[in-house]
């Protein structure tokens, strides 16, 4: 087992994808998981075959199958292993296997995964105990926090963040502790959650009025906005941190039913032109209640804008989302030259193409696609695949995918194969992990060689990039 194609795999988020395996799962394919394990190594694989097996209650086949990736000493295994040996009763061994073997040098994460299964074994005071002799950075003051939600510490938590938190008020520019500023946020959420709401808004208003831990001011209107404390939000949101307090006070008037007031403040905001971009917070607020006509209306002089503040597709995916495709469809068209000139023209296309397909008009757009030159058609092939998928003609997508190179496209076949439950075909058909690694090296080596560098490459678009999911558009 390669430690550093392990390495790879959990960093770019490659390999087998989690959205397929947790597909291969829901779907019945658990054995599935456990063989691709066997044969290929796959981390993503093991993970998704360690949760389906524990949930059946065969843990000493769940640790089986993660018991090679602990033993070669890999750090972000041996939480799933620790967890497995608990549920399966061994919580000496799971304790054992988590506790970090190098003192004081051991990594942050060994030193945070052993305190989380401290706290599932029952031992909440022994990892409060272990992050406090930790650096206090704000890694550690966060773990902290998140392990002892609901344990009933929350006064001993906030006995050490307290006096952190005052020395930073004294002195930010304080020696031997990193990140201080963390301190003031994670002890206005543990006295928020602790039920000292009026203490945790008192000093979180100090601290955003002296600008003490650089984001203060977002976090104190964020906690207003959650305890509807509308006047003290109005004075953030009409002052000069309205940028800041906007949404969340545009929030907090909505949950208490006054969206009218909030759509008044919002269009005053843009009527005195006053820098932010409050045109998108009001179209989404319109299109939350149902009106959608207003929402394009109120937005619609920035469509055919060069710059940020377009919000043409963001006007487009949210009619989408609420089923309005054809209304979406209808913004493609009659757009201005000079916008068409300077936005690639495969862009407007691509948008066109995805909303036909979710409009059940996929037959018109393949016909679009087919009776334009090849290679003014980004991803040709793998766009017309996920047409024919939104027109149930599932094989025939299939077919189109199979030739296809690279991870992007393979990705895309293996989700169809999930559908039609063909489970072990759809793992075989994702490259491992060194043949992504090498796919990866030939598109820099080419790059380097022959063009300008990229900022993008083929592992980021194969993490996560709807490219790969048949319910949306390869080309968003």
């Amino acid at each position: 087992m390669d430690v550093d194609d392990l390495d790879w795999q959990f960093g770019r988020l490659s390999g087998v994808l989690m959205r397929i395996v947790d597909e291969v799962l829901d779907r019945g394919g658990l054995e599935a998981l456990v063989e691709a394990t066997r044969e290929r190594e796959d981390w993503f694989c093991a993970v998704g075959a360690v949760r389906g097996l524990c949930a059946c209650g065969e843990f000493e086949r769940a640790w089986a199958v993660v018991e090679p990736f602990v033993a070669t000493g890999w750090q972000p295994a041996v939480r799933p292993g620790a967890d497995v040996l608990l549920r399966w009763g061994r919580t000496s061994q799971a304790l054992e296997l988590a506790r970090p073997g190098a003192g004081e040098r051991a990594a942050y994460d060994a030193w945070r995964d052993y305190a989380e299964v401290l706290v599932e074994a029952g031992l909440v005071d022994e990892a409060i105990d272990v992050l406090a002799r930790r650096p206090r950075d704000g890694r550690t003051l966060w773990t902290l926090i998140t392990v002892t939600e609901g344990r009933g510490r929350d006064e001993r938590v906030l006995e050490l963040l307290g006096p952190i938190a005052e020395a930073f008020r004294r002195d930010p520019e304080q020696p031997g502790v990193r990140d201080p500023g963390d301190a003031l946020s994670a002890q206005a959420r543990v006295l928020e959650r602790s039920g000292r709401v009026d203490e945790a808004i008192g000093l979180r208003a100090a601290d955003a009025a002296a600008k003490r831990g650089g984001s203060t001011v977002d976090d104190y209107a964020e906690l207003l906005a959650g305890h509807g404390r509308i006047d003290e939000l109005r004075e953030l949101a009409t002052g000069r941190e309205r940028y800041v307090a906007a949404r969340p006070y545009v929030t907090a008037l909505e949950n208490l039913g006054r969206a009218a007031e909030a759509e008044v403040y919002l269009r005053g905001l843009i009527a005195a032109r006053h820098p932010g971009w409050y045109e998108n917070p009001l179209m989404e607020l319109l299109i939350r209640q149902g009106r959608f006509d207003d929402a394009v209306k109120a937005v619609e002089h920035t469509f055919d804008d060069l710059y940020d503040g377009n919000l043409l597709q963001a006007t487009m995916v949210l009619l989408a989302e609420q089923g309005r495709h054809d209304q979406a469809l209808e913004l493609t068209e009659g757009r201005s030259p000079e916008f068409l000139a300077e936005n690639d023209a495969f862009w407007l296309r691509s948008n066109r193409w995805w909303l036909m397909g979710e409009a059940g008009r996929a037959g018109e757009a393949i016909a679009e696609v087919e009776a334009l030159p090849a290679d003014e058609v980004d991803d040709r092939e793998q766009t017309i695949a996920w047409l024919l998928a939104r027109d149930g003609r599932i094989e025939e997508a299939i077919a189109r995918l199979r030739p296809l190179p690279g991870t992007r496209a393979a990705t895309y076949l293996a989700e169809l194969l999930v559908q039609q439950g063909r489970f072990a075909e759809a793992i075989a058909a994702v490259p491992g992990v060194a043949a992504q690694r090498e796919e990866e090296r030939r598109f820099w080596t080419r790059r380097v060689e022959h063009e300008e560098p990229s900022w993008s490459d083929p592992g980021e678009e194969c993490h996560d990039d709807p490219w790969t999911s048949p319910d949306t558009a390869p080309w968003q």
